[in-house]
């Protein structure tokens, strides 16, 4: 592993690293909040972690620098951590023709496809190989006590990953996730070119679908979503998850936020209770 930048943010460490993945065949970044207690020496144990996963075309570096979680998550003493979004500086032929695909739009599934499936296996990166990463090379975090979020594209993949490894996480979140990507552009387009047309194997991805196959996450998942996003009813419809959920019992607020749009001012703005929301979970 490479310290790519480290800077002090409200008491903590703001850290960028490299490594090179075997999953991804290829160097990768992350970029990991370290809460003051841990920096200091002062902490009692390992802390609690939260793992952030971001929208299409986005890095490490988007939510590191716009979200302002940093404050939040000081205050609740959680180790915070960004993975990027795709695979780096593999040139697979059309890699970086669209934006909703290839580069910077991984989608959080583990590719099946030929040329994609070489590289294209972002679940696994962030299940497997990069918590072993973090916890292994970096340290101070608590393996027992993970919660997980993200925005749109790392909403989905949120969702989706904490429903299919609900051992695992404790805490769940997402910021205008599209929670139904089986049967919406983003995702049909996303999916048709990892996975294939076998639709049976999007649904293993799709976290409405999950929840109507039986999967169910042990705890209250949090929703916010602006009425004012452009992408609210073509690619969104969070009420789709919202109505599976309630359809089994599965614990889901979804807050509908006035005019606020898909922007990391919105994203910004409520922060301080998605961070909230898992440090009460993650730190019973």
């Amino acid at each position: 592993m490479e310290k790519i930048s480290e800077n002090k943010s409200f008491g903590g460490l703001q850290t960028v690293w490299e490594h090179r993945s075997d999953i991804c065949a290829c160097p990768m970044r992350f970029a990991v909040y370290t809460p003051p207690a841990v920096v200091e020496g002062t902490a009692e144990g390992p802390v609690p972690v939260l793992w952030w996963l971001s929208g299409l075309t986005c890095t490490e570096e988007n939510f590191t620098v716009k979200s302002g979680f940093q404050k939040h998550a000081a205050e609740h003493g959680l180790m915070v951590i960004a993975p990027d979004t795709s695979p780096r500086g593999t040139d697979l032929p059309g890699e970086h023709d669209d934006y909703d695909f290839g580069s910077g739009a991984g989608f959080y599934v583990n590719a099946t496809r030929d040329p994609w499936s070489q590289n294209y296996n972002m679940y696994s990166y962030v299940t497997e190989e990069l918590p072993d990463v973090v916890f292994n090379g970096i340290g101070g975090g608590d393996r027992d006590r993970q919660g997980i979020f993200g925005h749109s594209m790392g909403g989905h993949g949120a969702l989706a990953i904490a429903l299919r490894e609900r051992r695992t996480y404790t805490s769940l979140s997402a910021f205008a996730p599209i929670v139904a990507p089986s049967v919406v552009p983003w995702g049909e387009k996303a999916f048709a070119g990892y996975l294939g047309d076998d639709k049976a194997r999007w649904q293993e991805y799709d976290a409405t679908e999950l929840v109507k196959s039986g999967h169910f996450f042990a705890g209250d998942i949090l929703i916010d979503q602006g009425t004012d996003d452009p992408f609210l009813d073509a690619q969104l419809k969070p009420q789709l998850f919202a109505d599976a959920c309630a359809a089994v019992d599965q614990p889901c607020t979804l807050r509908l936020q006035d005019g606020y749009d898909h922007s990391y001012f919105f994203i910004a703005t409520f922060m301080a209770d998605h961070i909230a929301h898992h440090a009460k979970a993650l730190n019973k």
